[in-house]
């Protein structure tokens, strides 16, 4: 049964994305009556483009860290009583268009609270270093998480309002998207995953190698010893 869309939000994190958020926010928006762009404190024109799409904008003044937008937005749309909130990236790399996935998986998936793409059943357009770095960490998050996971590290997510007070804790940049699978998980709750597309194009991460690396190792390290 389809569910109704107008109690269903988007989420758009983004940091100086100018060059693909316009777009994704329309495609987002063509799906979706409800859809913020948070932009964490971009220097470029990232909040204007986000504006001319129709959608909703928060700014943070100063750069917060990915975390920290996806928490504002899970906020936003929390206290206006949405049912669900989608999670997408701006760069380009999450399909609008496939938002409808989810939305059929948590028709048929009641158990289920929290639903997280997986790119994993093709990774031929994955570049290699990615699919292995992916496999390795979502075979580590998914010990800790005490259920299997496989594609930890895909940002393409849906959360349905009552996890959400759960998972506004937890850390502040990219790690934050990975705590807030283990919240989840040591709370109860079953993770189940959606397939999506798996679309790389001229998106720069921004992921810093060594310093997000030693984050992530930093995290894990802790709720093992939890």
């Amino acid at each position: 049964m389809e569910r109704d869309r107008s109690r269903i939000a988007a989420v758009i994190p983004a940091y100086q994305e100018e060059k693909h958020v316009g777009e994704v926010a329309q495609r987002t928006r063509a799906q979706l009556e409800n859809v913020l762009v948070v932009d964490d404190g971009s220097t470029d024109t990232t909040a204007e483009r986000a504006r001319s799409s129709g959608v909703d904008v928060v700014i943070h003044p100063q750069n917060r860290g990915k975390g920290e937008s996806i928490k504002t937005g899970l906020r936003y749309w929390l206290e206006r009583g949405s049912e669900y909130v989608v999670l997408l990236d701006a760069d380009g790399q999450h399909l609008p268009e496939e938002i409808s996935r989810f939305v059929d998986s948590a028709a048929s998936e009641s158990n289920a609270k929290i639903f997280i793409g997986s790119r994993m059943n093709d990774t031929s357009a994955m570049p290699l270093v990615r699919r292995i770095v992916n496999r390795y960490m979502s075979g580590e998050i998914s010990r800790v998480c005490g259920q299997q996971i496989p594609d930890t590290q895909c940002g393409f997510r849906m959360l349905h309002r009552d996890i959400i007070p759960e998972v506004l804790s937890g850390a502040s940049r990219f790690e934050y998207e990975t705590e807030m699978l283990i919240i989840a998980s040591r709370k109860g709750h079953r993770v189940a995953s959606v397939p999506i597309s798996t679309v790389y194009s001229d998106e720069v991460s921004s992921i810093n190698p060594v310093r997000d690396t030693m984050r992530f190792f930093k995290l894990m390290r802790r709720y093992r010893n939890l």
